[in-house]
């Protein structure tokens, strides 16, 4: 509610002083079927926000705790910086920053373990327990930037795909390559860290770290 609140406030904000800004573009823009309602704007804007920043926050914040928590994969990554495509990889399915996806709904009978789920079921799909399936990963619920073959759940599938996973994969190495390598001995302050409340994303709320410098 406060969220939603405090987008429409931008909204009538940028309609009327507009800048060269995304919000401002989409209140102000007038496409084939005139400018978008103030509802689409509040759910596109939200949209962008949760998928767009909050998801790749997560992934971050979950690689960086990840990476302290396994200090020879962090060293690893300093002298190594093309380990941070597998390592995004791994990560994605060992720590996804999306747990779960709620709500999805059948179109036709599916037979799953001899259990039929009958069309128009409604499902919850765990994303992060399909990612650690035993029966399709070995030891799964070791971090291992080495692992082969990860066909991991953690940005969706088929035409569910999440369609900014390659700026969120690119953001994330960049991010993590960046820490290990500016960072000077980096060590967690809290462990594990406080997390928000939230069944479908996850992340901790704050990470502190400390570090005896911050190279150039």
């Amino acid at each position: 509610m406060q969220l939603g609140m405090y987008l429409a406030g931008l909204i009538e904000e940028r309609r009327k002083n507009p800048g060269d800004d995304m919000l401002s573009q989409l209140a102000t823009a007038k496409g084939q079927d005139g400018p978008m309602t103030t509802m689409e704007l509040l759910s596109t804007a939200a949209l962008l926000l949760i998928a767009g920043h909050e998801t790749t926050v997560n992934l971050i914040t979950n690689g960086m705790l990840t990476l302290l928590r396994n200090p020879d994969v962090l060293q690893r990554l300093r002298n190594e910086p093309r380990l941070a495509v597998p390592l995004v990889e791994e990560l994605l399915r060992y720590e996804p920053p999306v747990q779960l996806l709620p709500q999805r709904t059948t179109l036709a009978d599916i037979e799953v373990r001899g259990v039929t789920i009958p069309k128009g079921a409604t499902l919850w799909l765990v994303l992060a327990s399909g990612n650690r399936d035993p029966r399709r990963f070995e030891n799964p619920d070791r971090f291992d930037p080495d692992r082969q073959d990860i066909q991991h759940l953690g940005l969706g599938s088929g035409i569910h795909s999440c369609f900014g996973a390659p700026l969120a994969r690119l953001e994330a190495q960049l991010a993590l390559s960046e820490l290990a390598r500016r960072l000077e001995n980096p060590r967690l302050l809290d462990d594990p860290p406080p997390y928000r409340r939230n069944a479908v994303l996850r992340g901790p709320r704050r990470l502190r770290i400390a570090c005896d410098g911050i190279r150039a």
